[in-house]
């Protein structure tokens, strides 16, 4: 079956998340995406987290359906392989420091020269232009500024991480979409390319609702509300018979009342002062209290199961165990089967988004470090002895 980036080629000039997530999504669907790493030591990733035999088994996720080529870009003549691949290519996406790419006359205004149809993304910590462009940026970085770190964690305690490096996956999804419109651009107007800056605080910052609105017009300072939905009446977590939590998400005006009807307590269900959500959100304290009295008594699956049959939005609290042994997770093939480079078996997570006619699907494993380096440079009629040169150079 074809997929929708089927003869698309894409060079990765990136490392660690943010670039390499993007090429992971555009590879899933079927572009031929060649990752540049350098010789030697490869992708830093590769040795983040939990190793297996001396690999990072995030490696197996994030570089599947990816050609590794090893090349040394703070060398000409590895300069010179990138101008030659950009002839043929589609789109670079590179997450380096702004300006680096430039030191090595391999800019986006340079091979735009090369090849006019060249779609290159961009991510960085703060973006291509601006004071702060030549600050170093990672994604710890982005959600700090762009107002996510300031709303996690409890009142009065200082700001947490949300557990995952959320600043560069939000980038890296911007980016694809920046990708997809600029094919779509390329392809129904004049054919040019065009350049797509990516900035990791921007894109967590898009992120961040009515937050700005709210200081705009009320000057009101959005703050730390732990488990709750501040201002949307009642969403929270809620402490069960057996000390595990439920998620309670009742603030639809219907929902509220069929929530209210359940616990015993129709007397507020059909209260006008708590018919909508403005009025509900004035007293969010005291109609938490109520719903977690009714909890505490139940165990989490006494609860989620009424909450269920009423339709009530409700849910636990998965850790990866759990989500490893869900059923919903295996009928939604979120959880698919793979291999790492010694071919031991491991779970990864499934191809999103799901397509009917088009699914993205995983066709290679992640690679072996410079595992595609001859073929490509075959491609390029790169003789053997050429080859042989630059390996004993540390060029390859």
């Amino acid at each position: 079956m074809s997929k929708p980036l089927d003869g698309i080629r894409v060079l990765e000039l990136g490392q660690l998340i943010a670039g390499p997530f993007a090429t992971k999504m555009l590879a899933e669907f079927g572009a031929e995406v060649i990752k540049i790493e350098p010789p030697g030591t490869g992708d830093p990733l590769r040795k983040w987290r939990l190793l297996h035999e001396g690999t990072s088994v995030w490696w197996a996720s994030q570089s599947r359906n990816k050609k590794s080529v090893t090349l040394n870009l703070h060398e000409p003549e590895g300069q010179e392989v990138i101008r030659r691949l950009v002839a043929d290519t589609d789109v670079i996406v590179e997450n380096f420091r702004p300006g680096t790419l430039e030191k090595w006359n391999l800019g986006f205004e340079a091979l735009k020269e090369i090849n006019p149809r060249l779609i290159m993304l961009r991510v960085s910590g703060y973006g291509q232009t601006g004071p702060y462009k030549d600050l170093p940026g990672f994604g710890v970085v982005g959600e700090a500024m762009g107002g996510l770190r300031h709303l996690s964690g409890e009142p009065d305690r200082p700001p947490v991480r949300v557990g995952i490096s959320i600043g560069d996956s939000l980038s890296a999804l911007h980016g694809v979409i920046g990708v997809l419109l600029a094919l779509r651009h390329r392809d129904q107007f004049n054919g040019a390319g065009q350049m797509i800056d990516v900035a990791l605080y921007e894109s967590v910052f898009n992120m961040m609702e009515s937050t700005i609105a709210e200081y705009s017009v009320f000057g009101q300072v959005r703050q730390p509300a732990g488990s709750s939905l501040p201002g949307i009446t009642p969403s929270n977590a809620y402490r069960c018979a057996d000390d595990k939590y439920a998620l309670i998400a009742g603030n639809g005006d219907s929902i509220f009342k069929r929530l209210m009807s359940l616990i015993g307590r129709d007397d507020i269900g059909t209260d006008p002062a708590f018919e909508h959500n403005d009025g509900r959100a004035k007293q969010a304290e005291y109609i938490d209290g109520v719903i977690g009295q009714w909890t505490a008594q139940h165990t989490l699956d006494q609860v989620l199961e009424q909450l269920h049959a009423n339709r009530i939005p409700g849910g636990r609290i998965y850790d990866a165990a759990d989500i490893a042994s869900d059923p919903h997770y295996h009928a939604r093939q979120m959880l698919i089967e793979g291999e790492l480079e010694d071919g031991t078996p491991v779970t990864l997570p499934g191809v999103l988004p799901k397509l009917s006619e088009t699914p993205g699907d995983v066709r290679r494993r992640a690679p072996i470090l410079g595992q595609d380096t001859q073929q490509i440079l075959d491609r390029l009629g790169v003789d053997a002895a050429t080859r042989d040169d630059w390996k004993v150079r540390g060029i390859i």
